[in-house]
């Protein structure tokens, strides 16, 4: 049920984004503008947004009387080397998965479907050879 709930956020944030303001909730552009952003009209809406993202699992917890789980497998250094590999990726593809996968497809955007396609590749390239070519 909690991840019906958070796909619903998801997709009303994407959908307010882009009603209230013109703009694509695609969170590696939402957190380089708030880094980089030039006025602090962008700034502004940019934090607030992923102060959201923060602060939606204190309500989350407070709601339901528990964290929201997950899971984290491997190593800390695996998981810091994992984010560089994400991070080159969102510069080359001109964007993450939340602005291609959510809103590029809903916008119908060819480039967005390969975009999509690319990680959904490599996604399942890398879980394979995780599980069953190393063994983890």
């Amino acid at each position: 049920m909690s991840a019906v709930v958070g796909g619903v956020l998801i997709g009303l944030g994407a959908v307010m984004a882009m009603g209230l303001m013109g703009r694509i909730a695609g969170i590696s552009g939402i957190l380089a503008g708030t880094v980089f952003s030039p006025s602090d009209r962008e700034w502004s809406w940019r934090a607030a947004f992923l102060a959201g993202m923060v602060v939606a699992p204190t309500f989350y917890t407070l709601a339901m009387g528990h964290s929201p789980e997950f899971e984290m497998p491997g190593t800390t250094m695996l998981s810091i080397l994992s984010g560089l590999i994400v991070g080159v990726g969102v510069t080359f593809g001109a964007g993450c998965a939340s602005g291609h996968g959510v809103c590029g497809l809903a916008r119908l955007s060819p480039r967005s479907l390969i975009a999509t396609g690319v990680f959904m590749a490599v996604a399942i390239a890398t879980v394979f050879v995780t599980r069953h070519v190393i063994g983890g």
